[in-house]
């Protein structure tokens, strides 16, 4: 009889050359034949030795065949397949930007804040933020240039 270790001293080189020519990459070939090593060990209690290479070559090939099967099954995905939604780092900043502009904008005065918002969020002219706020047309039009001068601003200092 022959220990398992002197099988592995005795064949891992040839079953390394062996899958190395078979797939032709150094890194499948070494998981290829720790994967034909730990088959041959786990698999039978005794080995002949008088077939022990024959035996050790089949597992190898066996395993070079299941893993080309497996890869021959996948593609490559495109670009144009990519996830749509966005990154969580990307998730977080906008979150993040949105509580700054939040913050912003309810720091201004509310009746600064009620002609902005009326302005660029509802798209309402200044006549009709004037009408709406029950203010004079020129009050409306230089509490919306002052609101977005203050944003404008904030924004300045924050980034410095």
């Amino acid at each position: 009889m022959i220990t398992f270790h002197e099988v592995y001293e005795n064949h891992a080189k040839d079953v390394y050359r062996y899958v190395c020519w078979l797939c032709g990459n150094t890194n499948d070939a070494d998981d290829i034949t720790a994967e034909t090593f730990a088959r041959a060990w786990a698999g039978r209690d005794e080995i002949r030795t008088e077939t022990v290479k024959a035996y050790l070559f089949a597992i190898a090939r066996n395993l070079y065949l299941q893993a080309y099967r497996k890869r021959k099954r996948q593609t490559q995905l495109s670009d144009s397949l990519a996830d749509p939604a966005p990154a969580p780092d990307q998730l977080t900043e906008s979150r993040l930007e949105l509580d700054h502009a939040m913050q912003a904008v309810q720091s201004l005065p509310e009746t600064d804040r009620t002609a902005l918002l009326l302005r660029i969020q509802h798209e309402l002219s200044y006549e009709e933020i004037a009408r709406v706020m029950q203010l004079p047309l020129t009050t409306v039009k230089v509490k919306i240039h002052r609101a977005r001068l203050k944003l404008a601003a904030l924004q300045i200092g924050d980034e410095e």
